[in-house]
């Protein structure tokens, strides 16, 4: 199938409109109308209905909005990773949420570089569900997730142990902060303290809330590892009595993926987690 019949669709269902796909895709109206009717025709069933307040998806566009971006992803990845680098015959492919890039994700390539120089490495950095998305249609080998998504044949193995700890700037407790750290933080924190379950302060990003509350005061909760350093200088101090949350750091990757290269890689990264590190805010 033409991918553009893919992104096209993909686009009409972002915009609501025709007219506005066509804007974005820089074709006419004509151009999108007939790719669609092409793709209706081939996948023999209608996709979308058409009305003054634009197009909305059938039951079978809804269902079809997941194989088409499937089909896009796959071929970007194919035009990113081809025609692979002269001499490097495999490609392994890592990646890892923002906030463990630095020591874990950057140790895990040092590593692999260290241990097979002429291996062709990808590493991507993203949001928990974009590396979760890209291992089920088999962009990824591997990924680093605090949180994973449990589906069949995919393997999740426990890599390390972390904790979440409320800590506050001596003297400039206030405002407390609240970052989310996820579903099972959400659901753990709101229960045991309710009374911090709504602030003037919410942030999804643990570096960006420590380098604010850093520079501002202000107290919650941050990953064991990242705070060590400032509690050690005094720059922070724990707070009495808060609970701790675990917030464990896992590998996963595809079971149908196992073979020499993907176990090369494990290996790399279990040589970078017991070399440690020092780690990032």
């Amino acid at each position: 199938m033409d991918i553009d019949l893919a992104r096209t669709f993909l686009s009409v269902v972002r915009c609501g409109s025709f007219i506005a796909a066509a804007e974005q895709l820089h074709v006419t109206q004509t151009t999108v109308t007939a790719r669609i009717h092409n793709l209706e025709g081939q996948l023999g069933c209608r996709l979308f209905v058409r009305n003054r307040g634009g197009a909305r998806p059938t039951e079978h566009g809804q269902h079809f909005i997941a194989f088409a971006t499937q089909l896009v992803q796959t071929w970007e990845a194919a035009r990113r990773d081809l025609p692979l680098p002269q001499g490097n015959p495999e490609l392994l492919t890592i990646g890892g949420e923002i906030s463990l890039w630095n020591p874990l994700v950057l140790d895990w390539l040092q590593q692999l570089r260290n241990g097979a120089p002429e291996l062709a490495v990808r590493v991507e950095v993203g949001e928990r569900s974009v590396l979760h998305d890209k291992l089920k249609h088999g962009v990824l080998d591997a990924a680093l997730v605090h949180q994973p998504d449990y589906w069949p044949g995919m393997q999740v193995e426990q890599l390390l142990e972390e904790r979440l700890l409320m800590v506050r700037v001596s003297g400039r407790a206030e405002p407390y902060i609240y970052i989310d750290w996820g579903e099972d933080f959400r659901r753990q924190h709101d229960a045991a303290l309710p009374e911090l379950a709504r602030t003037t302060v919410a942030l999804d990003l643990g570096p960006l809330a420590l380098h604010f509350l850093l520079s501002n005061g202000g107290s919650g909760y941050f990953r064991s590892r990242v705070v060590a350093r400032p509690l050690a200088e005094g720059l922070l101090e724990r707070v009495p009595q808060a609970p701790e949350f675990s917030y464990p750091i896992y590998l996963i990757y595809p079971r149908n993926k196992s073979g020499d290269l993907l176990q090369q890689g494990l290996d790399a990264l279990h040589r970078a987690v017991e070399r440690g590190g020092e780690w990032s805010l």
